[in-house]
């Protein structure tokens, strides 16, 4: 099996990449996050490279590319600790495709593929910690439509998306739904997260809503799956550009007329964090390649990928902020930055806990070691 990558998805690295470097600084990321953790030129500028319509297929004026090219993208703006929620389109995008009635779809793919329209996944509620069959919010039938009501925390840009996507109760079954945020009834509390991302809760007081498909749990399933792939390629990079740093410091900073990588003890500590990044790469590239699969088999090997994950992005924070001394907690220097978003993308999703639950409920005869 050939898992080089091809020129086309090297290109794309590259063209992300470039726009990190120049175009995303870290004085640039720090006034976005000042201003509330959400800046529209910035993702704009993401559109207008084409990454917006990535996963979204051609008949609705995507690029029509699958999870690897949407890794790559998510494993790039991790380097640069980008906070404009390009995942949020990987995710909502699929899942319309696949779920959604042709109407809706023509309606939204093709504004989420310009990145004239953001959508994004408004599924998590307070008591249900991660469990996604948890619900508590009710859809009630409204004539041809649908009205919601319920709470939803944690949404990205909440306050600022175009829409949501919304799982709530139909007639004690799980559907799914897609809520515009100017509809009556829907109102939203935006707020700054560790990160210095954004996020909102979001009220629905007989909202009106468009219904996605009746079949909601397999529709959040997959969107929740997409996220995991995702969450996991973002960490790849974050601690990738985290250690490059962390080398770069210690190839320069001197202890006893020495600089700091001429230590044994160092060293080591340094390839036990090269160790643990690799272990993580591997894993997000067998998420990527794994969400085409069945669901079972899809959603053991998202638990399995972001487990792993929690326990790498954990060891390399935690072990570059140390080598770095005191400055690595220090609000004006960078790897501090990138030790929170490492510490919030453990959280995303599930944390490592709730992974390991599902790894371990998945279990059969073979206990996960050879299926």
């Amino acid at each position: 099996m050939d898992f080089d990558f091809t020129d086309d998805q090297e290109q794309l690295r590259d063209a992300v990449r470039k726009f990190v470097d120049k175009g995303y600084t870290f004085d640039r990321r720090r006034s976005i996050e000042a201003a509330g953790g959400f800046d529209r030129t910035a993702y704009g500028e993401l559109a207008d490279l084409g990454l917006t319509g990535l996963c979204i297929g051609s008949a609705f004026d995507g690029m029509d590319m699958g999870p690897v090219e949407c890794m790559v993208v998510q494993e790039e703006l991790g380097r640069g600790l980008v906070l404009e929620p390009l995942a949020q389109g990987y995710i909502c995008g699929p899942v319309l495709d696949n779920h959604a009635p042709q109407a809706l779809k023509a309606q939204w793919l093709p504004r989420m593929a310009s990145g004239a329209a953001t959508v994004v996944l408004a599924h998590q509620e307070r008591k249900a910690r991660y469990r996604l069959e948890v619900c508590d919010t009710q859809a009630t039938q409204a004539g041809d439509g649908y009205t919601l009501s319920g709470v939803k925390n944690l949404v990205p840009i909440g306050d600022q998306a175009d829409a949501f996507m919304v799982p709530a109760m139909l007639g004690g079954q799980m559907a799914l739904f897609l809520v515009e945020r100017s509809a009556a009834g829907v109102s939203t509390r935006g707020y700054g997260c560790q990160d210095g991302s954004r996020a909102t809760d979001v009220t629905l007081t007989k909202a009106s809503a468009q219904l996605v498909t009746v079949n909601g749990l397999a529709a959040l399933e997959l969107a929740v799956d997409i996220g995991l792939a995702l969450t996991c390629a973002e960490a790849v990079g974050v601690m990738d550009k985290t250690m490059a740093i962390t080398v770069d410091y210690m190839n320069t900073r001197k202890q006893f007329g020495a600089t700091l990588s001429t230590f044994q003890a160092l060293r080591h500590r340094i390839a036990d964090v090269k160790m643990q990044l690799e272990l993580g790469r591997g894993m997000a590239y067998f998420a990527a390649l794994k969400l085409g699969e069945a669901a079972p088999a899809r959603r053991r090997a998202m638990a399995q990928a972001k487990y792993q994950l929690s326990q790498s992005m954990r060891f390399v924070g935690q072990q570059c902020v140390q080598l770095h001394g005191g400055i690595g907690v220090t609000d004006e220097y960078i790897v501090s930055h990138y030790f929170k978003k490492l510490t919030q993308l453990e959280m995303r999703f599930g944390d490592s806990l709730h992974q390991l639950g599902e790894v371990s409920a998945r279990m059969q005869e073979t206990a996960g070691v050879f299926a």
